[in-house]
């Protein structure tokens, strides 16, 4: 499976973000492109350890039965539900939040293993650093093939 630790996964990312526009539209969900990129960049503070979010009530209670979702070779649905608190709904500007996410990704993948949270998944529980790269990785490519690239 492909994870963000690896070179040619990260490179693969950020060639599809560089695709992006701020006209591009989304092929399903409700977010524009900028507030996709800002939902990625808050999902993306908690794997560097930037953010820790408390643990969901539904999430400790199902979330080691569903961890395979964020983990396992297949794609995230398009109708995967979202944490609440990482809903963007304000208006966001696209090369700003373009940049932040940029940069996030290659923080967590340059900093490797050891820079990766220790702290539980908001949903999954507690996750091995791998479990993490793995789980970011299928994040982004779902919202990037969201709008197509």
């Amino acid at each position: 499976m492909k994870n963000l630790f690896q070179p040619e996964a990260l490179e693969e990312i950020k060639q599809r973000m560089q695709k992006l526009q701020p006209n591009t539209e989304r092929l399903w969900g409700k977010m524009e492109v900028a507030q996709m990129l800002a939902h990625c960049s808050a999902a993306m503070e908690v794997a560097v350890g930037d953010k820790h979010p408390p643990r969901i009530f539904i999430g400790r209670l199902i979330g080691p039965f569903i961890k395979s979702v964020f983990t396992n070779e297949k794609p995230l649905r398009k109708s995967t539900p979202t944490d609440k608190s990482f809903l963007v709904i304000d208006q966001r500007n696209f090369e700003k939040e373009k940049s932040r996410l940029l940069e996030l990704v290659e923080r967590f993948s340059k900093g490797g293993p050891q820079k990766v949270t220790t702290h539980p998944h908001s949903s999954f529980g507690k996750l091995t650093p791998v479990e993490w790269s793995t789980g970011m990785y299928k994040h982004l490519d779902h919202h990037l093939r969201q709008f197509g690239v």
